[in-house]
């Protein structure tokens, strides 16, 4: 049966070929990035993201859905404000989460 629906392939996430590494080596380093629930109170108050897409949310989310390459574009676009961190109703640092991914992106460049 047909709904006129369907999955585009550049939005299906193959969860048997995810590599989360960097999210997992993240959550070791700042545990905080684990209890985000993308409610979107970051976004909202970034400067950045009218003009540029940045959002914390979608970092932290593609991330866990090994998007790296999308984070890594993403992380060019933060002015290290640090307005998201004072809006976070959980508390997270998420500025230094950002500082942190990017250390993170370092290191594996470093590697290669």
């Amino acid at each position: 049966m047909d709904f006129g629906f369907g999955l585009t392939p550049s939005s299906a996430i193959e969860l048997d070929a995810l590599d989360n590494g960097l999210f997992e080596k993240l959550c070791r380093i700042e545990p905080g990035a684990r209890t985000c629930i993308a409610c979107g109170c970051c976004t909202a108050t970034c400067t950045a993201s009218g003009y540029s897409g940045m959002s914390v949310r979608k970092l932290l989310l593609d991330l866990q859905r090994g998007r790296n390459q999308e984070v890594e574009q993403m992380l060019s676009h933060c002015m290290l404000c640090g307005k998201c961190t004072m809006v976070c109703p959980r508390g997270i640092n998420t500025r230094r989460v950002i500082l942190t991914v990017c250390r993170l992106y370092d290191n594996v460049e470093g590697e290669l």
